[in-house]
């Protein structure tokens, strides 16, 4: 169903270019589906902003319910930005007053950049916890990201994140734990999901809060989870908005900082991620740069073009299977009036009916 317009959000057109189907606001106004509204609390750092911007807007896009989606991107203030990035914020993003004064039906929350170990220390943390306190009394269902979804772990259920001795990082498969959740329902019973971060929440802290795992992985841990009521909160850890070329280009990303003398170990490979034949033309650019360095010559510029044509994405079918459930029982439960979440005769302790 399409995305509807609503801004000069430059995302749009990038989409509408891709093949997605994006229509004008004039155009939505003149058919008679229902809207949804859907908020995109945007955290990440300027490099990402867009990127990410795209990647949710396309798995809610690509949803096949029966509406019109009406996107509200909106951040956090005490996130310093550029110049490039705070300007793209204050032309296309809304006040989170606003967003709170018209009501939204979904919410997704993306991940951020943190500086030190500590969450609560973050200048996104007081922020982050008004809006998910906001989201929880009056969204139907928010979706949490990596990121989001440590934060809000701790300070609304006490499960503090812990480092990994090693980047989790690379592609992984993952089992479905409960089959008969309305989120997974029609979802293959393992499914690729790629992961990237220094940090976990392991499956005893979702257990002992409470939490329902929907899929799981025995390398790289929990990914799906669910609040305690079966739908108020649904927590990613791992990154199935990603496309097939994020993975890339965080490891391009970490190259160069290992060639400007910032990292001073040289990246390994993200696991399960590119092929052997990729593997080989890396390991190849990796004794050139060496080389390079060793004769005092500029690092030889990577092999981009190489590698990108045979990339394969193995999880972006599951990702907008879960999210077209996502969407589906939002557009079941929440009210017309989207100030009103939980339609008659739904108790918002427990919308689905879901039995523990």
């Amino acid at each position: 169903m399409p995305l509807v317009a609503n801004t000069g959000l430059p995302s749009f057109a990038r989409l509408h270019e891709e093949g997605e189907t994006v229509i004008s606001r004039e155009r939505a106004e003149h058919q008679d589906i229902r809207e949804l509204h859907i908020g995109l609390l945007n955290m990440m750092p300027d490099k990402a902003l867009e990127a990410t911007e795209r990647q949710f807007l396309r798995l809610v896009g690509e949803s096949n319910q029966i509406a019109q989606f009406y996107m509200h991107p909106f951040t956090v203030p005490e996130l310093q930005r550029g110049g490039e990035g705070q300007a793209h914020v204050d032309r296309y993003y809304e006040p989170f007053g606003q967003i709170r004064d018209q009501g939204l039906d979904a919410l997704i929350i993306t991940g951020a950049n943190v500086i030190g170990s500590e969450l609560s220390e973050q200048p996104f943390w007081k922020p982050l916890k008004e809006v998910m306190d906001w989201a929880y009394a009056n969204v139907t269902s928010t979706l949490c990201s990596c990121l989001a979804t440590h934060a809000t772990l701790q300070f609304r259920y006490g499960q503090k994140r812990r480092p990994l001795q090693v980047k989790r990082w690379g592609v992984y498969s993952h089992a479905v734990t409960e089959k008969a959740h309305p989120l997974v329902r029609g979802v293959n019973t393992r499914f690729d999901v790629p992961h990237s971060r220094f940090n976990e929440v392991g499956r005893e802290q979702f257990r002992v809060a409470g939490l329902r795992v929907l899929a799981d992985s025995q390398v790289a841990g929990v990914h799906l989870a669910v609040s305690e009521d079966g739908f108020r909160i649904v927590f990613f850890q791992g990154h199935p908005e990603y496309d097939v070329i994020s993975l890339m280009k965080e490891y391009k990303r970490e190259v160069g900082r290992f060639i400007r003398g910032e990292s001073a170990e040289y990246p390994p490979f993200p696991e399960n991620y590119f092929s052997p034949l990729d593997q080989a033309l890396l390991d190849e650019y990796h004794d050139r740069v060496l080389g390079a360095r060793a004769h005092g010559n500029p690092a030889p510029e990577f092999p981009e073009s190489l590698i990108v044509p045979s990339l394969d994405n193995t999880w972006h079918d599951s990702a907008e299977a879960v999210i077209n459930n996502w969407i589906g029982t939002v557009y079941q439960l929440t009210h017309v009036d989207r100030r009103l979440p939980f339609r008659e005769g739904i108790e918002p302790e427990n919308p689905l009916g879901i039995r523990g």
